[in-house]
């Protein structure tokens, strides 16, 4: 399962790509807001350049095809990874008919919460879909369960564009969508730091490093006797 970021902060992702588990990174309008981005297209260039060769999404804000295909042809030519970020609305799939015709016309339906809408997109030319989970979840629904019928679609007819979960709360979603076998989950660079986090972990790494410390004790006190 490949890995994505979903935020735009430049340093959050550059200390996470160095972990070396990190395929991806998704932005939208709301992250690149809260990042203090200040230019869009200097912005998304530079994430490109440090999560090379893996893809990054960067999102239209326009509503109709129109607007979405012109934004789409801007975005797609400032690096070869990037990802035009479509909303999944009528207006949306005519405008992944379009792209999705041209050389380097890689789409993320975005915006998705039925296994129907992701239909739809990847019919339309989606390379990726983004069913939203936590927001589904926020709802009293079961998001997981959108994945779960998602991947059985794609299944049965041999569907190429790859699931991405999305919204993804905490830990617990990752585990789920990679016991699923989605494609991709992209999530905040919180939830990857507590993937790697366990109280046994913490308590293990402890003994041993006391326990490695009385060997050293151990062994000065032979220097000195001798």
């Amino acid at each position: 399962m490949k890995i994505w970021l979903d935020t735009a902060v430049i340093e959050e992702i550059r200390e996470l790509v160095s972990w070396g588990v990190v395929d991806g990174v998704t932005t939208n309008p709301t992250l690149m807001y809260r990042a203090g981005a200040r230019d869009f297209k200097k912005h998304i260039i530079e994430i490109c350049e440090i999560v090379a060769p893996g893809p990054v999404s960067a999102e239209v804000i326009s509503t109709d095809a129109e607007g979405m295909i012109r934004e789409a042809e801007e975005i797609l030519s400032w690096a070869p990874n990037v990802v035009v970020k479509i909303p999944t609305i009528e207006e949306g799939l005519k405008a992944m008919k379009v792209i999705s015709s041209w050389p380097n016309g890689r789409i993320n339906a975005t915006l998705i919460f039925s296994a129907n809408q992701a239909l739809l997109a990847a019919k339309a030319g989606a390379t990726y879909v983004s069913p939203f989970i936590g927001r589904l979840d926020d709802a009293g629904l079961v998001g997981m369960e959108v994945i779960r019928e998602t991947m059985t679609v794609f299944r049965n007819y041999d569907i190429r564009a790859e699931i991405v979960t999305s919204s993804v709360r905490h830990p617990r979603h990752v585990t789920e969508a990679a016991k699923i076998g989605a494609h991709i989950v992209t999530m905040p660079p919180k939830v990857l730091r507590t993937m790697i986090k366990h109280p046994f972990t913490d308590v293990g790494l402890k003994r041993f490093l006391d326990d490695w410390a009385k060997v050293e004790a151990a062994m000065r006190e032979g220097q000195a006797g001798a």
